[in-house]
């Protein structure tokens, strides 16, 4: 299957752009693996004809936005994304509508409807910079994760920010319960937790970083061992970086509820992400189906947000 797959990647000038919340042999014949932000600069300097993105919807169609010229593929159109779910284009209008005069900060886990209602887009990794860099006081309206919100406004200190309330299942299903058990089953493991989990599990954390930045952190911290609170899938790069190093999944709620460490390998993947399967990339290859196609009017809107925001995080 890899052979074919690299045949036919090399026959149709693609490239294969994989999250790292992919399964391990997705994310190893992929061109370039990382985070949204990685993806989303990767998408726009890309020579390739065709993007095949193992990823989830919302990224597909970020890749769109940024390289219009470009085939885009989504190897499962059901690879969707509970966050972006959450934060419908109608009601996110309705909701801007109520609040005038604020500037739009939206995630770039959303729908490119909601991108193109959208000032600046952020991930996770330039939140942050992206919100500190807006003058103080100005009213800000940040959606769609409610977690990621009050963070970055505890951080910043922020007053006039509206936060939408949406959420990713995955970080959702968290608890600090869990957590604190974990770490008394582990004393000398740091915590690393993504800051799209709920604060009373951030307050444990001894790091909270995007999922590029967990990763960089267990690179250069003397620690042996590690919790790692976002989707497992990330183990896998942080495994290849260290391997020396180990490193404990939490399991979300709906997990087995038995042995932490020896349960959780699967526990609490994203399961939208796991759809994609290396033979489904190949049969995105083979017959260049499934494409992902962006409005004009949406795409061009969604464009600029996109483009603020890379600019931004320079």
């Amino acid at each position: 299957m890899i052979t074919k797959i690299n045949t036919l990647r090399k026959a149709k000038n693609a490239v294969v752009l994989a999250h790292y919340y992919q399964r391990p042999e997705v994310q190893e014949i992929a061109d370039f693996v990382g985070d949204s932000l990685q993806l989303s600069e990767q998408a726009a300097a890309t020579d390739a004809d065709v993007i095949v993105f193992a990823g989830v919807h919302f990224m597909a169609e970020t890749a769109k936005i940024l390289a219009p010229g470009k085939k885009v593929l989504l190897p499962d159109l059901a690879a969707g994304c509970s966050l972006a779910e959450s934060c419908r284009p109608d009601d996110f209008r309705r909701f801007i509508a109520d609040h005038p005069g604020h500037t739009v900060i939206s995630y770039v886990n959303t729908s490119a409807a909601v991108k193109a209602m959208t000032d600046v887009c952020c991930t996770s990794s330039n939140a942050l910079k992206i919100v500190e860099r807006l003058p103080a006081g100005e009213k800000i309206i940040f959606g769609p994760d409610r977690n990621l919100g009050d963070y970055i406004k505890s951080v910043t200190g922020r007053k006039e920010m509206l936060i939408w309330d949406g959420a990713c299942h995955v970080h959702e299903a968290f608890s600090a319960e869990r957590l604190s058990a974990l770490k008394q089953q582990y004393p000398a493991a740091k915590v690393l937790a993504h800051p799209e989990c709920k604060t009373a599990v951030l307050l444990l954390a001894d790091f909270i970083g995007s999922t590029a930045a967990l990763l960089r952190f267990t690179q250069t911290d003397r620690a042996a061992q590690y919790i790692v609170v976002t989707e497992p899938g990330v183990i896998f790069q942080m495994q290849k970086a260290s391997p020396q190093k180990e490193f404990i999944p939490l399991p979300g709620v709906t997990a087995p509820s038995s042995g932490f460490a020896d349960d959780c390998g699967a526990c609490n993947d994203c399961g939208f992400m796991k759809l994609i399967t290396l033979e489904k990339i190949y049969r995105a290859l083979q017959s260049g189906q499934p494409e992902i196609v962006v409005d004009d009017d949406v795409r061009e809107k969604a464009e600029k947000a996109i483009r603020r925001m890379l600019e931004l995080s320079k």
